[in-house]
């Protein structure tokens, strides 16, 4: 299966080198943020029906047969090795140093809850700071997901004792 993927990918990062189109203009043709279609890219993510004819239209010479490879739920994940990449191991860097006080911050704002990561948006984008340079700006724009109490009266899939 992960040779599958790798091939799929491949494939995918081919066109879109062909095209000659950045991430944000294929963003902006289907609709989507610009590191969903990066993951859609790159098999991370599940290509819907509503955004197929869309991304169909953004990225020519994508076949219908690597559509339909496309709509088939993702085995998601990572291989480890990537985090020697110096951009992902400063991103995780970045999110691993303020991760503390991120969570103290959610604590605080919301209570007892974490961001989801399946109702989750992200972009990057990229702007001036106020010394001229350019500047990344990721982001997470996820769903708070509230931790419940466990309490046995609320667990209806588990019979009770009467």
């Amino acid at each position: 299966m992960a040779e599958n993927k790798a091939a799929l990918v491949e494939t995918l990062l081919t066109l879109k080198r062909k095209s000659g189109k950045t991430y944000n203009q294929l963003a902006e043709e289907t609709g989507l943020t610009n590191v969903y279609v990066g993951q859609l890219l790159r098999r991370q993510a599940h290509l819907k029906p509503d955004t197929a004819p869309k991304l169909k239209g953004a990225l020519p010479g994508l076949t219908d047969e690597v559509i339909e490879q496309m709509m088939v739920p993702p085995l998601r994940g990572y291989d480890p090795s990537i985090i020697q990449d110096p951009t992902i191991y400063r991103v995780t860097e970045g999110v691993m140093h303020f991760a503390e006080s991120i969570k103290d911050i959610i604590n605080e704002e919301f209570g007892d809850g974490i961001m989801s990561s399946v109702d989750f948006y992200c972009a990057v984008d990229k702007i001036k700071g106020v010394d001229g340079n350019d500047r990344v700006v990721i982001t997470f724009d996820g769903k708070y997901l509230r931790h419940t109490e466990h309490k046995a009266e609320n667990m209806l899939s588990r019979p009770r004792a009467k």
